[in-house]
């Protein structure tokens, strides 16, 4: 299977640092996030990639080049201005022509892409998306109210909610559905997909998921030993 890295993003979380470097290169420990993802493809059996870059794109080329030093080949496309989440696929459109994963090149995982891709098979909907739980706390009391009059009330609760983990398996025919040379993010994509009633599914993961474009995400990344994980985890739940 393919995998396309989504790397064309500026990083405006990370910054001043993403003025210097692109966000998939920031380093987590001695190594960048991108050569943390590549090797998480390469041990879930992935050899071909393609990265779509932008915003300082030829950083990451001279970084990763063709692949070879990890038994992978890589092939990059470059955005002349920025497509969106989803857009740069329109530029992968006679490359793709069976089922591929997408994701985003800030994303550091345990996620086991064999039951995620099985799960995409055995109910072969035109996407797959994983999943985690987050929890958010507010900062604020939360009131419930009828008719102006209080009927509940919790101080700074923690809400729970089932989000992306920037994560997907998709269907070439989902390619149809991205216009060329114009801004198209995964939220317009599922809008669409949503009002046409088109099937998309969900595979809820439970273990690790980092998203390195958050600083508390990227701190906590420096303190997991990445390079000795091994091939497949135990942490998923195929939906």
């Amino acid at each position: 299977m393919k995998a396309v890295i989504q790397c064309g993003g500026k990083g405006t979380r990370l910054r001043p640092h993403t003025s210097i470097l692109p966000k998939p290169l920031m380093p987590i420990g001695a190594r960048p996030v991108l050569e943390l993802v590549l090797k998480w493809l390469r041990r879930n059996g992935i050899k071909d990639v393609f990265i779509t870059t932008g915003y300082l794109g030829h950083l990451i080329r001279s970084v990763c080049g063709d692949g070879d030093q990890w038994n992978m080949r890589i092939a990059y496309t470059q955005e002349p201005e920025p497509l969106g989440t989803i857009g740069p696929l329109s530029l992968l459109r006679e490359r793709l022509d069976e089922p591929f994963l997408v994701l985003n090149g800030d994303v550091l995982t345990d996620l086991n892409l064999n039951q995620f891709v099985a799960s995409h098979r055995r109910h072969q909907p035109a996407v797959t998306i994983a999943t985690a739980t987050r929890c958010t706390k507010m900062d604020f009391g939360v009131i419930d109210e009828s008719k102006c009059r209080v009927t509940a009330f919790r101080e700074k609760p923690e809400l729970s909610h089932l989000v992306s983990m920037g994560i997907y398996c998709m269907e070439p025919a989902v390619l149809e559905r991205i216009p060329s040379g114009v801004p198209f993010g995964f939220d317009d994509l599922m809008f669409q997909m949503l009002e046409e009633k088109a099937t998309v599914h969900v595979f809820k993961h439970s273990g690790v998921w980092l998203d390195i474009g958050r600083v508390d995400d990227f701190l906590k990344a420096q303190d997991i030993p990445w390079d000795e994980q091994s091939p497949a985890f135990a942490g998923s739940v195929a939906a």
